[in-house]
């Protein structure tokens, strides 16, 4: 029987060989999972079988088998940093933590209805020592991706993933494919100066947005769980010299693909051209099932399908006030999808030039600035591509690639015209919206409650220009001297909308205007718990921000939709994680 050459190395650790690594759970009980080979994602038996609410890790079937069979993977099998060639993937293990673990919070969503778990397994030891890094799953091999990127606008080389490992593929009873991954569960040949850890407090952040994310309707990423450990990691928060110790923490992500744009770009530059197509290949084959393999313009097809929704992604970031903070290449999905959260921020006062991250002394990743760099990102991904295109394909994508403004443009005035309930067309809504926007700047008006507010308040309050006192946005709005031109203007627009009512206005826009966001004050409040291990705040913004349109009695009575606290002005967030 042929294996491939990656079994060797997992069948000596498996036995035992790997001194220092993480046991395989399940290995003395005989359950699961697949026989290795080409077939070892499809379960033979039938208590393997994919089915709704596993209350057993070993009863579940995860493997890597996916990603390890169609490429080479790194030759060399020792974990030090070096440069890595010829691959696009290393086999590493997950370092795990030296004291006590404590399971902070679980996302009931993603176990149940993506992974097929029941909510029980977070009560069991294999569970615990799986999403910490101290165990994996016997038949799956743990990996870290090979990648390259431009940072801050600037050719960085390799990357990869210094603190994460890929524990494994989960094909869901849906059909779906998932990729789940260990966040800061110690170093990997790409973990360049790094300790491959992750801390507490950038951890809860993660854990948090991710799942408010997915309750707003951006595409992203999904947390799993969160764990924190008592292992000391010591980080200059804001590189001013200051160490500080902190704890280390791992969230189990996950998503459909943990391919970037630098997955790409690092196989470019390296001029490993028949592997970057065997990459890009697999690609369109598992995520873009509507371009068909043999067609010959696949490659343009693929690019023309990322310009599309990387414009549509970055205007669904701008429709909620998110700043990633980070926008590098090795930070934009293939997928369109957020990933990676760093020093992120959502807007409190409405200001273009709002940057989240400390680090960004150039304020290249200004929220106005988003959507240039979503241009500059793309531009980076066409060069990548380059090579394995055609001089009149090259043409094409270049023109591809000249309307992503447009395209960016008409789905941001889309998405501002429904939080505004504007139906049809006219002429003259783009004007409204920067009027909008322009009274919002002056008078710096909280960007999530104006346009929660203008959701609430009714027609004949705003005609007669009474503001009541708890509509607090509103009332800093109307300091504007042009306020009152602005509401005569967008009253004459509802009243041609065709078909419709105040009422009906209202329950529109209360279903795409948030009430509850994920602010840096709410989740620094939480950090903050959390150090002294009160974890009651995670679990309630964890829940609040599942249903982030709806008013909620508990978020009301934590102030999560009072005007933010005068202190959390001086917040501040940076790379260090």
């Amino acid at each position: 029987m042929w294996w491939p050459p990656w079994v060797a190395a997992w069948l000596a650790w498996a036995a035992g060989a790997g001194a220092g690594r993480p046991a395989p759970l399940c290995a003395a009980r005989g359950l699961c999972p697949a026989p290795l080979g080409p077939n070892a994602s499809q379960p033979g038996a039938a208590r393997c079988q994919r089915r709704r609410g596993a209350a057993d890790l070993c009863a579940w079937p995860l493997s890597a088998d996916s990603l390890l069979d169609p490429f080479p993977i790194d030759v060399i099998q020792e974990n030090y940093v070096r440069n890595v060639r010829n691959c696009i993937f290393s086999i590493v293990y997950p370092t795990p933590f030296k004291s006590r673990v404590r399971l902070v919070a679980v996302s009931k969503e993603v176990l149940e209805n993506i992974l097929d778990l029941d909510i029980s397994v977070k009560g069991t030891s294999d569970f615990l020592q799986f999403v910490s890094g101290g165990k994996v799953i016997l038949g799956s091999v743990p990996l870290a991706h090979r990648y390259g990127g431009h940072q801050f606008g600037s050719w960085a080389g390799q990357l990869g993933d210094g603190r994460a490992h890929l524990v494994g593929v989960y094909t869901n009873r849906h059909g779906e494919r998932w990729e789940l991954q260990l966040k800061g569960s110690g170093k990997t040949p790409y973990s360049r100066n790094g300790d491959g850890r992750a801390v507490l407090r950038s951890s809860v952040r993660e854990f948090l947005c991710s799942e408010a994310m997915h309750y707003l309707g951006i595409p992203t990423s999904r947390a799993a769980s969160l764990v924190v450990s008592d292992d000391d990691v010591w980080r200059d928060q804001f590189y001013n010299g200051n160490i500080k110790k902190e704890r280390g923490a791992i969230v189990l992500r996950l998503a459909k693909s943990w391919f970037r744009i630098g997955s790409l770009e690092i196989l470019a530059h390296s001029g490993e051209l028949d592997l970057q197509r065997r990459l890009l290949d697999f690609i369109i084959q598992e995520h873009f099932p509507s371009i068909a393999m043999n067609d010959s313009n696949r490659y343009l097809e693929f690019f023309s399908t990322v310009v599309s929704e990387t414009a549509n992604l970055i205007a669904l970031w701008m429709s909620v006030g998110f700043a990633h903070g980070v926008c590098n290449t090795d930070n934009f999905s293939l997928l369109s999808i957020t990933i990676d959260y760093g020093p992120f921020g959502f807007m409190d006062s409405y200001d273009p030039n709002f940057v989240p991250n400390t680090s960004d002394d150039e304020r290249r990743y200004k929220i106005g600035n988003q959507a240039n760099v979503g241009l500059f990102n793309l531009s980076k991904l066409l060069q990548a591509l380059k090579p394995l295109l055609d001089p009149r394909q090259k043409q094409l994508a270049s023109q591809i690639l000249e309307g992503y403004s447009e395209r960016y443009y008409i789905r941001f005035t889309e998405l501002f015209k429904t939080k505004l309930g504007l139906l049809g067309e006219n002429e003259d809504d783009n004007y409204l919206i920067a009027f909008l926007l322009k009274l919002m700047e002056d008078t710096k008006a909280d960007f999530t409650m104006t346009f929660r507010q203008l959701s609430e308040i009714t027609e004949d309050q705003l005609k007669e220009l009474h503001i009541p006192e708890e509509f607090w946005a509103l009332q800093d709005l109307r300091k504007h001297k042009l306020f009152s031109e602005w509401v005569t203007m967008y009253l004459l627009r509802l009243n041609r909308n065709k078909g419709d009512s105040d009422t009906k206005r209202r329950t529109r826009m209360t279903t795409v205007n948030p009430r509850y966001i994920l602010r840096n004050w709410m989740a620094e409040s939480a950090v903050q718990k959390a150090n002294l291990n009160d974890f009651s705040e995670v679990h309630l913004l964890q829940q609040i921000l599942q249903h982030p349109f709806r008013r909620q009695q508990a978020a009301e009575k934590a102030g999560y939709s009072l005007r933010p606290p005068a202190w959390a002005k001086d917040l501040k967030v940076s790379c260090s994680s």
